[in-house]
C-alpha cells in the first residue's frame, strides 16, 4: 500500500495573517492518515494531522524549507517546499508502507494526541520530551504523567518506587512495569518488587495506562501499567554518542547504533553510568541492549532482543534519625559505607507477528530473564537507653543524650542473596470483524508464566564480609496461566465500546530448607507448602468523539493483584488466609484540543478496595516481613493536564514557547473500622498518599537551536503510617512529611552543521532541603543541587 500526500495549498495569508500551509495526508485508497507528524526541518514548526488527515502550519516566513512527513508504519518522506510571497505549490507525493516493523506489544495502540481509541486515562512521553528533561533519573520523567507519585530512595531511580492514584509506592508493588511489553519485576506474580529499573537514558518513550484497557495485561491491574519503549532498528544507518558529567563524579555515557542490511535490521546501545558521591550513594552501572529485526516473509516479522545489566552500588536501608536531620550537617553521610547491592540481569525475548490476511494478525512474544540481587548490609542497633551492643564497632551516629537518638553500628553483616528466574510465553490473536455489521476489533490471548526464586541469608561476623553462617535457605516456585479477550465495537462514527475479561490462575509453593525458628533456633528442615488462586477480572470502557478535537472516555474494571508467595505461606510452612488485593476502579474524563494552541485533559477516578494490601516489610519502613491485609480503602480524585503553545498567542514565528502543567488531587483513606491498638483508623489517609501532586514546565525553543526549560515539581504533605502520626518518631521512620517544591532547569544548544548538541542541566535549582522519604529505615533527604554538562553527537 502507498500513501499519497495531496492538497498542499497556499492560504489567503492576507485574510488569515498567520496560516502559511494547509494540506491533507491520504492513502492511495483515499483514506485519511491521522496523526502523521508533519515537521519543518530546521525550525520549531511541526504539527500532527487530524482525524481527517488535515493539518495547518502557521507563521513561516518566505523561503526554502524541507518538509518531513512521517507516520507509524510508513517510511518518512522528505520534500523541498518553496514559499515565495506567502504562496506554496501544490504537491503530490507518496509514502511507501514499511514492510517490516518490530512486532513488540505496546499498551497504547494509537498514539494520537487525544488517544481516541484508548478507553481510559493514558500518557505517552516521547523521546524528544525525555531528551529535553535531560534526566539523571527515570523518576523525573514518570512525574510528567498526572496521578503518578514517585518517591526517591537514593535520588537516582535505581530502585523505582511508584504509586498511582494514592497507592503505596513501596517498590512499585501495585504497578505492572514492562519494557517493550515484557514484565521486568523480580517475579511478576510472587515477588513484584522493582529492585531493577530500566535505564531512562536508552528509552525512546514511556507509556502509562491507568484505565480499563489495562485488563489485557497482568498480573497487577490495580494502579496501572508502565511500559518502557526502547528504540527499534532504523531503516537506514543511525548512530549517536551521548555523554553527561557533573558533580560528585557523576558520569553517563551512551553509545547507540542501528542499521538495516537487506532483510535484517539491528539496534544496539551500550550505557555506562557511575557516580562517586551523588547524595549518600556511589554506584557503577553497565547496561547493554540489542535488538534484531528479521523480515521472515511477506507477511511475517521476527524480533529478537537481548539485554545485560550489571550494577554495583552502596545502597543501604539505614537512614537518618530525626535528631540527625534536625541538627543538620549529616544529610548525605554514609552511615554504613560497607553496604553494597549487586544487581545482575540477563534477558532474552522473541517477538513475532504473522499477518494471516488484512483482518487477522497473530502476535507472539516469548521471554526469559534472570535477576541476581545480592545485598550486603551491616547490622545496627537502636534502643531507648542508648546502650551499645556487645558487638559494637565503636561507630555511633546521632545523639547519646536523647533516648533512642543514637544508632550503634555493629560488627556483623546480613547478606540477603536472591536469584530469580522468569520465563513467559504469550500468543495473541487480533481480528478485525463485522459483528452486527459494525466495525469490531477482537483481541484474544493466553499468557503462560513460570517463575522461581532462590533466597538465602548468610550472617557474617564482620562488617562488609560476604561469607558466614547460612541461616535461611529456601526456594519459591510459581506457575501462572492467564487468558483474556477484549472486543472493541464501533457503534457509530463517534461512539466506541470496549469490553474485556481476563482469567488469572496462579499455583505457587514455598520449599524451606533452613530457618531460624522461634524458641527452637536454627534448624535444617524440609517444609513444603502449596496454594493456588483463581480470579476473573472484567472491564468495560467507552470512547465518544463528539468532534474530531474531543474525546470523552470512561470505564470500570476490577482491580486485582495476587498475594506474594512468601507472604501467603509463612516461614514455618503455614498457608495464611492472605487475600488477593481487589478493588473496583471507575473513571470518567475527556481530552480535547479546543483550538490550535491548547490541549486539555481532565479525569475523575474512584478506586474502591475491599482489601488493600499494606506493606509492613523493612523496605517499607516496618519491622515485619512482607505485607498484611489492610482492609477496605477508598481512593478518589481528579487528574488534569494542560498544554499551551504560547508562541501562537504571542505571534512568535522563529521560536516556540510551550507551557504545560499536570495537577492531581487525591483523597485516599481507610474506609471501614479497623483498630491499631486502641485507635480506629477509619477515615485516616493511607501511607505515602499526598493530597496534591503538581508538575509543570516552561519550554522555549528557537530555529537557531537554542532550548531552555524551567520545570517544577510539587509534592503535598503525606503521612507515613496508618495512624497518621504528625510528630516524628525519634528513629525518623514515622511522622508527617512536609510538602516540598523543587525547581529544575535545562539549557541546550544544537549546532546542526556539526550534528551536535550541548546541554547544561541543573537539578534542584534552589538547593531545597526536604525529606523525600522515611523509608526504608530512616530519613532520606532529597538530592541537593546537582549541575551536569552534556554533549551529543549524531552520525
Amino acid at each position: 500500500m502507498a500513501t499519497t500526500f495531496t492538497g498542499f495549498s497556499a492560504t489567503d495569508t492576507e485574510k488569515e495573517g498567520q496560516i502559511v500551509i494547509q494540506g491533507k495526508v491520504k492513502s492511495d485508497e483515499g483514506e485519511p492518515v491521522p496523526y502523521a507528524n508533519v515537521q519543518v526541518i530546521g525550525t520549531v514548526k511541526g504539527v500532527l494531522t487530524g482525524v481527517d488527515g488535515s493539518f495547518t502550519i502557521y507563521d513561516l516566513e518566505d523561503g526554502d524549507y524541507t518538509l518531513k512527513i512521517s507516520a507509524i508504519g510508513f517510511k518518512p518522506i522528505y520534500r523541498e517546499v518553496v514559499l515565495p510571497g506567502g504562496e506554496a505549490k501544490e504537491l503530490n507525493f507518496f509514502f511507501e508502507e514499511i514492510g517490516v516493523e518490530m512486532p513488540q506489544i505496546t499498551v497504547i495502540s494509537n498514539r494520537d494526541r487525544i488517544f481516541s481509541r484508548v478507553p481510559g486515562s493514558v500518557s505517552y512521553i516521547d523521546e524528544k520530551e525525555i531528551r529535553t528533561i535531560q534526566p539523571i533519573s527515570g523518576n523525573e520523567v514518570l512525574r510528567r504523567s498526572p496521578g503518578v507519585h514517585v518517591v526517591d530512595e537514593e535520588g537516582l531511580g535505581m530502585r523505582v518506587n511508584v504509586g498511582i492514584r494514592g497507592l503505596d509506592p513501596d517498590r512499585s508493588r501495585s504497578v505492572l512495569v514492562m519494557e517493550d511489553g515484557v514484565p521486568v519485576a523480580l517475579a511478576p506474580y510472587g515477588e513484584p518488587e522493582m529492585y531493577y529499573s530500566p535505564s531512562i537514558d536508552r528509552m525512546a518513550g514511556i507509556e502509562i495506562l491507568k484505565g480499563s484497557g489495562q485488563i489485557l495485561y497482568g498480573p497487577q491491574t490495580i494502579g496501572g501499567v508502565i511500559n518502557y519503549i526502547t528504540p527499534n532498528p532504523p531503516r537506514e544507518q543511525e548512530g549517536s554518542i551521548r555523554i553527561q558529567g557533573g558533580q560528585g563524579g557523576f558520569f553517563s555515557g551512551l553509545l547507540n547504533y542501528g542499521n538495516t542490511f537487506g532483510n535484517t535490521g539491528f539496534q544496539a546501545n551500550l550505557m555506562r553510568k557511575r557516580g562517586d558521591n551523588i547524595g549518600p550513594t556511589s554506584f557503577d552501572i553497565t547496561d547493554f541492549n540489542t535488538k534484531f529485526l528479521f523480515n521472515t516473509g511477506k507477511d511475517s516479522e521476527l524480533g529478537v532482543k537481548m539485554g545485560i545489566y550489571d550494577e554495583s552500588s552502596n545502597s543501604t536501608y539505614i537512614g537518618l534519625n530525626q535528631v540527625m536531620y534536625e541538627q543538620g550537617g549529616m544529610d548525605y553521610t554514609r552511615l554504613a559505607p560497607d553496604d553494597n547491592l549487586d544487581v545482575k540481569r540477563y534477558s532474552l525475548s522473541f517477538s513475532h507477528k504473522y499477518k494471516i490476511n488484512k483482518n487477522i494478525n497473530i502476535r507472539t512474544i516469548a521471554y526469559g530473564y534472570t535477576t541476581t540481587r545480592n545485598w550486603n548490609r551491616q547490622d545496627f542497633s537502636i534502643n531507648n537507653d542508648n546502650q551499645a551492643p556487645s558487638n559494637w564497632t565503636g561507630v555511633v551516629w546521632g545523639d547519646l543524650d536523647i533516648p533512642g537518638g543514637a544508632i550503634f553500628m555493629r560488627d556483623g553483616t546480613g547478606n540477603r542473596n536472591r536469584e530469580f528466574e522468569v520465563a513467559g510465553f504469550e500468543p495473541r490473536l487480533e481480528i478485525a470483524h463485522q459483528l452486527f455489521n459494525l466495525n469490531n476489533f477482537l483481541t484474544v490471548g493466553t499468557r503462560f508464566l513460570y517463575e522461581r526464586a532462590f533466597e538465602q541469608r548468610i550472617n557474617g561476623t564482620k562488617a562488609g564480609v560476604k561469607s558466614g553462617a547460612l541461616v535461611e535457605d529456601e526456594v519459591r516456585t510459581g506457575r501462572a496461566i492467564s487468558a483474556y479477550a477484549q472486543n472493541k465495537i464501533k457503534l457509530t462514527e463517534k461512539f466506541e465500546m470496549n469490553a474485556g475479561l481476563r482469567m488469572e490462575r496462579f499455583n505457587y509453593e514455598r520449599d524451606i530448607f533452613r530457618r531460624n525458628f522461634p524458641d527452637v533456633g536454627l534448624r535444617d528442615t524440609s517444609l513444603l507448602a502449596r496454594n493456588n488462586i483463581m480470579e476473573l477480572i472484567p472491564g468495560l470502557g467507552f470512547n465518544f468523539k463528539p468532534t474530531s478535537a474531543m474525546n470523552i472516555f470512561g470505564g470500570v474494571h476490577k482491580g486485582y493483584a495476587p498475594p506474594r508467595t512468601k507472604d501467603a505461606i509463612t516461614s514455618t510452612g503455614d498457608v495464611l488466609d492472605l487475600e488477593a488485593e481487589k478493588s473496583w476502579n471507575l473513571e470518567l474524563g475527556f481530552r480535547t484540543e479546543p483550538n490550535s494552541w491548547m490541549f486539555l485533559e481532565l479525569t475523575g477516578f474512584r478506586m474502591d478496595f475491599s482489601n488493600q494490601i499494606i506493606p509492613v516489610s523493612e523496605s517499607s519502613g516496618g519491622v515485619g516481613f512482607g505485607v498484611v491485609n489492610g482492609g477496605a480503602t477508598l481512593h478518589q480524585g481528579i487528574e488534569s493536564a494542560l498544554v499551551a503553545d504560547l508562541s501562537r498567542l504571542l505571534g512568535l514565528k522563529r521560536s516556540k514557547l510551550n507551557y504545560d502543567i499536570n495537577a492531581t488531587y487525591i483523597n485516599a483513606e481507610f474506609s471501614e473500622d479497623r483498630f491499631k491498638g486502641e485507635r480506629n483508623i477509619n477515615g485516616n489517609r493511607t501511607p505515602y498518599a499526598p493530597e496534591w501532586l503538581l508538575n509543570t514546565a516552561f519550554t522555549f525553543e528557537t530555529n537557531e537551536g537554542l532550548l531552555f526549560r524551567l520545570g517544577a515539581n510539587y509534592i503535598g504533605s503525606q503521612f507515613t503510617d496508618e495512624i497518621n502520626s504528625i510528630q516524628p518518631s525519634v528513629d525518623g521512620r514515622s511522622g508527617k512529611i512536609s510538602s516540598y517544591f523543587v525547581l529544575d532547569g535545562t539549557l541546550a544548544y544544537q549546532i546542526k552543521e556539526w550534528n551536535s548538541r550541548f546541554n547544561l542541566s541543573v537539578k534542584n535549582l534552589t538547593n531545597e532541603r526536604y525529606i523525600a522519604s522515611r523509608r526504608p529505615q530512616g530519613i532520606r533527604v532529597g538530592l541537593p543541587r546537582l549541575i551536569t554538562l552534556g554533549y551529543e553527537f549524531k552520525f
